[in-house]
């Protein structure tokens, strides 16, 4: 979606046959139908790779390989100056690296879901804002950002690997970092940005709504 927003042209490859997607973030983007456990999908894939400067990867680890898409052996032998971001939730060559998970499992394992939530209670999921769209996402798109850049330089492509657990922690520096010093180093929900500073807070007003100060 960010891509697209930033006036990429996006087609996704939906599986076959057509059903109604429920992914809310398909705004500027096209979509085409493949049977990709088919040889007739496979070859129409690699068809269109020398048209494409990038491709994302959203299956869990070795699923692309399994379909004869490796992106080094395959991908970047077709087109050497594609761009391949493959984002997980754990990392790709770690002992979770083939178990599920969701946006509440990837920011536990970081450790940052332990910084969220009031005193004296359980952790607090922030949504899935953290892990999937800020750790994920948004550090895959990063990474693509980055690896255009370099292409300009080398005329060549990269893989590019992101995973939310690691996304995740990359994003919690300035906390962690605040655990040794007096802005953070407290029990969770007494510290200055963690809502244990009166100036740092949400108070409920007359009218039933919050006002953020």
């Amino acid at each position: 979606m960010l891509l697209a927003d930033y006036g990429a042209t996006v087609l996704r490859v939906d599986r076959a046959p057509v059903q109604p997607s429920s992914d809310q973030l398909t705004r500027r983007k096209t979509s085409i139908c493949v049977n990709m456990k088919s040889p007739a999908g496979i070859a129409l894939i690699k068809k269109i790779l020398p048209t494409i400067d990038i491709i994302i990867d959203p299956f869990r680890p070795g699923v692309l390989e399994k379909l004869g898409l490796s992106p080094e052996s395959v991908l970047l032998k077709i087109n050497p100056r594609l761009i391949v971001g493959r984002m997980t939730g754990f990392r790709r060559d770690g002992k979770y690296s083939q178990m599920a998970g969701h946006d509440i499992n990837y920011i536990a394992v970081s450790g940052v879901l332990s910084l969220f939530g009031r005193k004296g209670e359980k952790p607090y999921p922030p949504g899935n804002l953290v892990g999937d769209f800020a750790g994920g996402g948004a550090m895959c798109f990063l990474g693509i950002l980055l690896a255009l850049l370099a292409r300009e330089r080398s005329g060549l492509g990269q893989v590019v690997e992101a995973n939310m657990v690691d996304g995740s922690n990359v994003l919690a520096t300035m906390p962690r970092m605040g655990l040794k010093t007096e802005v953070w180093k407290g029990e969770r929900g007494t510290n200055m940005l963690d809502g244990g500073a009166p100036f740092y807070g949400t108070y409920e007003c007359g009218d039933g709504g919050y006002m953020a100060v």
